[in-house]
């Protein structure tokens, strides 16, 4: 396994976030977790990356045993993690953002931009433009694309799909679906649960910090609980 978390526990002071939380990624894959709001599913992306340090537990990640060390070694690592809310700098334009995904990189990165701007050509279009003037469906792309300036092996999405219209929902999604065709592995956060689940090879459903079901996405998809919680289905309801 390319990403495996064992008996995870995170708390904010006294309060529990994670209680022994056990999940694993393969190479290549697409694995999604599912939740209510407050379930622990940011708390486990912010923690993988180094952002949130663990009590308890262990986070190994390519072999490598992430241990204590600081968000920028993660992403020295091969984790590019893209935060719930985009966090882009506003003032910078598109290319300087871009440029700050790739600030640990050394050689040209024009390589780099030729896949984002193929992958995102708004972005390519806009370049010059400052972030801070973009849609909310052009800053989300751009926050991925920053992420992949830094050559990830392994891509860490919290809500991307967090209020965008749903053509531009659409287009996200296709585009995490090339992203891990061009090789990198994704563990992503999404609350619109339908659109994930279909996108992904497994899935994990957690629940007050604790991983409650875990199956292949398409399972998961016709899981009556599944579906009741988070399809907005009544339990038992076909379709």
């Amino acid at each position: 396994m390319l990403l495996q978390l064992a008996d995870l526990e995170v708390r904010y002071g006294t309060i529990p976030a994670l209680k022994g939380i056990t999940l694993d990624v393969g190479d290549g894959e697409i694995v999604t977790l599912l939740g209510a709001n407050g379930a622990g599913k940011t708390t486990t992306l912010r923690t993988i990356s180094g952002l949130q340090r663990a009590w308890r537990g262990t986070i190994t990640f390519a072999g490598t045993d992430l241990g204590h060390m600081a968000p920028h070694e993660v992403m020295a690592l091969g984790i590019g993690h893209v935060p719930e809310g985009r966090r882009i700098f506003p003032r910078m334009t598109v290319l300087e953002n871009l440029e700050m995904g790739a600030y640990r990189r050394r050689g040209s990165i024009r390589p780099d931009l030729d896949r984002v701007f193929g992958l995102f050509p708004v972005l390519g279009e806009r370049r010059k433009q400052a972030g801070g003037t973009l849609s909310g469906g052009e800053q989300q792309m751009l926050a991925i694309a920053r992420s992949l300036m830094g050559q990830p092996r392994l891509l860490l999405l919290d809500e991307p799909s967090m209020g965008l219209a749903p053509l531009i929902v659409r287009d996200i999604f296709a585009i995490i679906r090339q992203i891990r065709a061009d090789g990198t592995t994704i563990l992503l956060v999404e609350q619109n649960a339908t659109q994930a689940l279909r996108l992904a090879d497994r899935g994990y459903v957690m629940e007050n910090g604790v991983i409650v079901m875990t199956d292949r996405a398409e399972q998961l998809l016709r899981d009556p609980r599944v579906r009741a919680a988070y399809l907005g289905e009544t339990a038992g309801a076909g379709g």
